[in-house]
């Protein structure tokens, strides 16, 4: 009886400890039910085109504040060609954008205040990135292998520039260094 009951609680395990993403108007969703926020996660079928992730989702009559982007949420979605950030979203997650090849310009919204390690890494066709003065940190390998990538300003607000942030930019030829730079890590900008 003991084996069985164990058995039992095994095979309902995985149920428990997952909870499945929502799909709302073709975005996928982790929904934090007690805060009422909603975090963007990755699409099984890949994101393509233009997508513009809204400020609110509502949800089984419940409006969730979209305020991150998760780890992977659109990595390798080499079909993305634009993104739209609102400025409800605080957080961009590790590789959120790595290997969007398609993608050719960011603007991230003033909400955010890090841009950390791959956000954008190995996103080729990237011609365009407008970093915003509430950015005080640009982590490692940031914007790694980002070779569409031709000048880049770095506002007054960043302190702090992590190792191989911006390390294989090969088509980078002009870099605008704010003030405020208290930093600047190990091959920053090598291979540029």
């Amino acid at each position: 009886m003991k084996k069985q009951l164990l058995l039992f609680f095994l095979m309902l395990l995985p149920m428990v400890a997952s909870a499945d993403a929502v799909e709302i108007d073709g975005i996928y969703y982790n929904l934090i039910t007690k805060a009422q926020q909603a975090e963007v996660t990755s699409n099984p079928d890949k994101y393509s085109g233009s997508v513009t992730i809204p400020e609110s989702v509502t949800y089984s009559g419940t409006v969730y504040s979209v305020t991150s982007i998760g780890s992977d949420a659109f990595y390798e979605c080499t079909g993305l060609t634009s993104v739209t950030i609102p400025n409800s979203v605080t957080s961009i997650g590790s590789s959120a954008f790595a290997a969007c090849t398609g993608l050719t310009s960011i603007t991230i919204p003033n909400s955010v205040t890090s841009i950390v390690n791959n956000a954008f890494s190995s996103c080729t066709g990237l011609t365009s990135v407008t970093i915003p003065n509430s950015v005080t940190t640009i982590d490692s390998d940031a914007f790694n292998g980002c070779t569409g990538l031709t000048s880049i300003t770095i506002p007054n607000s960043v302190t702090y520039i992590s190792n191989f942030a911006f390390y294989n930019c090969t088509g980078l030829t002009t870099i605008t260094i704010g003030t405020g730079i208290e930093y600047i890590g190990r091959s920053a900008f090598s291979n540029c």
